[in-house]
């Protein structure tokens, strides 16, 4: 795959990655991206599981751009990329409760918390000015169709936060797995699959460890990073 990304600003890392293999999107469905980025998820998504259609909203003009521009590089066509706030009531295109799949990567750090980047993009991405993980949460009952899904990959630290506001926004978690970066090293990032009037039930996978040793990746994490996908450089713009 080719993936472009601004040279400065945000960038994606690993757990975008890791999400796009969490999420599993069945050919019939429609998928929706929430704050998409570069689109990096929804290319790995559309080039593994080709969904019938997957719609990626992003705030940002130069990220929407680069999610289109990604999306045709690697001639993935059910792609469709809107310039939109996912905060907003109603979005031209985008019906509610008209989504199977829901996936999202939000900002970890809590708004108001640490310290600020000077680069607006990075602030906007990671959680300084723009929605919320409750904003993320709400848009994703919005938009998911009654028993739909959704995948979210997010802050091991804030995993009960998470896991309560999904319950209050009626999303209920049935999967989930914590990652984490060597072996008996604290969890860093969490990826939960939840289901929107579902019951409660929720099965714990197995950790995902991502290096066996500094440096080194683990052979789960190899697979995911590899498998089924071309080896290939990205590129910045």
């Amino acid at each position: 795959m080719r993936i472009v990304q601004p040279r400065d600003g945000y960038r994606f890392a690993l757990d975008a990655v890791l999400l796009a293999r969490f999420a599993a999107p069945r050919p019939r469905d429609r998928v929706l991206d929430l704050g998409a980025g570069c689109g990096v998820v929804s290319a790995i998504v559309a080039a593994l599981r080709r969904p019938r259609e997957i719609v990626a909203i992003e705030l940002q003009p130069e990220l929407a751009q680069a999610a289109a521009r990604n999306a045709e590089l690697n001639r993935l066509e059910s792609i469709r990329v809107i310039e939109a706030d996912l905060r907003a009531p109603l979005i031209a295109g985008v019906a509610p409760g008209s989504f199977d799949l829901i996936v999202a990567n939000p900002p970890y750090r809590a708004a108001g918390s640490g310290r600020e980047s000077p680069n607006l993009s990075r602030r906007v991405a990671r959680g300084g000015a723009g929605a919320t993980l409750a904003e993320f949460l709400a848009a994703a009952r919005r938009y998911a169709v009654n028993r739909g899904r959704v995948a979210i990959v997010f802050d091991a630290t804030r995993a009960a936060e998470l896991i309560a506001l999904m319950i209050a926004n009626s999303l209920e978690p049935k999967r989930l797995r914590f990652v984490h970066p060597l072996p008996g090293a604290p969890a860093a990032s969490v990826l939960v699959e939840a289901r929107k009037g579902g019951r409660a039930e929720v099965t714990v996978e197995p950790p995902l460890i991502v290096q066996a040793r500094p440096g080194v990746y683990s052979d789960a994490a190899r697979a995911l990073l590899y498998d089924g996908i071309a080896r290939g450089g990205g590129s910045s713009d």
